[in-house]
């Protein structure tokens, strides 16, 4: 994927569910190991293309999963 963004957690619960609710609305996502460099708490993040991010981060904070943006 180009022009990536991650979704970073600080739970591993957080992180299946924000992919849970990605796969729902059909929002393209992956899992991947969280970026040394976004200092997440938990070692999962959900990546998803750059023209995605606003439809995922809207999903996430309607169904009150929490998140943060990791971009580099």
């Amino acid at each position: 994927m180009n022009n990536r963004c991650c979704f970073t957690f600080d739970t591993t619960h957080h992180a299946l569910w924000a992919e849970e609710v990605a796969n729902e609305r059909r929002i393209p996502t992956e899992i991947i190991p969280a970026p040394a460099g976004a200092h997440a708490r938990c070692n999962l993040a959900l990546l998803t293309l750059e023209d995605d991010i606003e439809t995922l981060t809207g999903a996430l904070k309607e169904t009150g999963v929490p998140f943060s943006l990791f971009r580099g």
